[in-house]
């Protein structure tokens, strides 16, 4: 018989607080057609991106999540010193060591908590949230943090006309801990590792850092159309998995929160799960752009914030991207 003790955790958890950080430059269609061949009517009609934030030298990964972070543990009522796990995604924190989990962490004011990154691209806050449940199930933090934060301007090629318009900057973040009734759902996720070429950085770093100083920097680049039809009826199934997982349907939803990637795949995707008209649809992307793991975050901020969702919604949250990889899951509001 093992001698190991049960843990000692909460039967479920719940997000308690929310918050988001959106650098202060708004960046118009204007400014990026200044480097492609293309119409603000173009990017529009693709898209559904009228403007995004691009960060400045001072509104770092670490900064813009530690202002994010602030935000969520006030709407939450939790202390800094009360997070027992800091849990970061994202794709653009340069330094492959230490985790920028523990910088954030520290300037929060958290006591000695875990504190790790991941990178999962734009599947990452669902990835971050499933982890924070876990352990406040099992007992290994009573608070968790979670942070999806990207400063995707660094690795923007603005000349790139297929992805020059798409990605911005900013910082999303929760609060997750104990609940006395389900508020995170099971989580579907996965990865189709045979289709990882079809989002991907155009230049390994190794390989940059190897080459003559004249190289492009690395950015990332996309094959549209393989992405949409993936996204479109691929992430709908997932979608509906989760719901199923949940144990609602469609018609129990109030909100509806997916990876703010394109306004065509969100349009799509409300379309292939018919979606009754009473769902609020997350449409974040036309004045933040792509934010990869902090799109869920902000859109989920912003409609709170905003009195189109309330506390108390049930809300489908769906991230897919590079890998490619998803996560998707049914959640309570805070």
């Amino acid at each position: 018989m093992s001698k190991i003790k049960p843990a000692k955790g909460s039967p479920y958890a719940r997000i308690l607080g929310v918050g988001g950080y959106r650098p202060t430059r708004v960046v118009p269609n204007e400014v990026i057609l200044e480097t492609i061949d293309s119409s603000d009517e173009w990017i529009r009609s693709r898209s559904g991106i009228a403007t995004r934030h691009w960060a400045s030298p001072q509104e770092t990964v670490a900064a813009m999540s530690v202002e994010a972070s602030g935000k969520a543990l006030a709407d939450a009522g939790v202390a800094p010193e009360q997070i027992g796990a800091v849990i970061v995604s994202t794709v653009s924190h340069f330094k492959q060591t230490p985790a920028v989990a523990t910088e954030i962490a520290h300037r929060i004011g958290a006591v000695k908590p875990a504190a790790f990154d991941i990178s999962a691209g734009c599947a990452g806050f669902g990835y971050g949230l499933t982890l924070a449940k876990g352990m406040v199930v099992e007992g290994s933090a009573e608070y968790v943090l979670v942070i999806g934060v990207e400063r995707l301007s660094d690795l923007t090629d603005l000349e790139d006309r297929a992805t020059a318009f798409l990605f911005g900057d900013g910082a999303g973040a929760v609060v997750v801990g104990p609940s006395d009734e389900p508020a995170i759902g099971p989580t579907v996720w996965g990865s189709e590792g045979d289709k990882s070429d079809t989002i991907k950085q155009t230049v390994p770093w190794d390989e940059y850092l190897r080459k003559d100083a004249g190289e492009k920097f690395p950015a990332i680049t996309q094959e549209g159309q393989a992405v949409f039809r993936w996204a479109v009826f691929e992430m709908a199934k997932v979608a509906q998995q989760a719901l199923d997982a949940a144990g609602i349907t469609a018609e129990d939803l109030d909100v509806f929160i997916p990876h703010q990637a394109n306004m065509r795949i969100i349009d799509s995707m409300v379309k292939t799960l018919k979606l009754p008209e009473h769902v609020t649809v997350a449409r974040d992307v036309e004045t933040t752009g792509n934010t990869s793991a902090a799109s869920i975050p902000l859109a989920m901020e912003r409609l709170l914030a905003t009195g189109a969702a309330k506390s108390g919604d049930t809300a489908l949250v769906i991230g897919f991207g590079a890998g490619l990889v998803y996560a998707a899951t049914v959640v309570t509001l805070p």
